[in-house]
């Protein structure tokens, strides 16, 4: 019995042992974790400055890529606004009462009305020799330059968009 008791004795000691470590212990926690704090907060002002120069880094690159698409995308707008105004002057060019005036007046009408301003209107050959038959073009030109809505143009300047469109002329031969 008494071997019984000892090896109660002996693991009740070696619990107490632990206790009393444990408590040897936490003195060195705490300046570890005192420590650990230090160093976060030095850590975080690098952090903050680190981020700074990744903004610094990043920013312009950034700026530059919503430009170009702003700018890119006013591109095929203008584009297929042209497109359609020189189909639209070529649906009337090809009637037998039109007129150079009133295919130009066609064109601006629908690129005003799109905000777009100063295009020119070419119409080939002139209205008035043309035959029923014949094929007419009317073609439409603007500097993008004249169309974007940056002040200057970065990626597309000095560019000349131009659309055509074909139609045969109405009216019998």
């Amino acid at each position: 019995m008494s071997n019984h008791l000892s090896s109660y004795a002996h693991r009740g000691d070696a619990h107490q042992t632990r206790d009393v470590g444990s408590a040897r212990q936490s003195s060195p926690l705490k300046a570890k974790t005192a420590r650990t704090r230090r160093v976060k907060r030095r850590n975080a002002a690098q952090r903050r400055g680190t981020a700074a120069v990744e903004f610094a880094v990043v920013a312009p690159v950034f700026i530059a890529l919503v430009f170009g698409i702003l700018e890119i995308g006013r591109l095929v707008m203008v584009q297929q606004m042209l497109t359609t105004a020189s189909r639209e002057g070529a649906r009337l060019a090809v009637t037998e009462s039109a007129t150079l005036t009133s295919v130009q007046s066609a064109v601006d009408t629908y690129l005003t009305n799109g905000t777009v301003t100063g295009a020119t209107t070419t119409v080939t050959p002139t209205l008035s020799s043309a035959q029923p038959g014949d094929t007419i073009i009317v073609q439409v030109q603007m500097p993008f330059d004249d169309a974007s809505w940056l002040p200057t143009p970065w990626f597309v300047h000095n560019t000349t968009l131009t659309a055509t469109s074909a139609m045969r002329r109405e009216g019998i031969p």
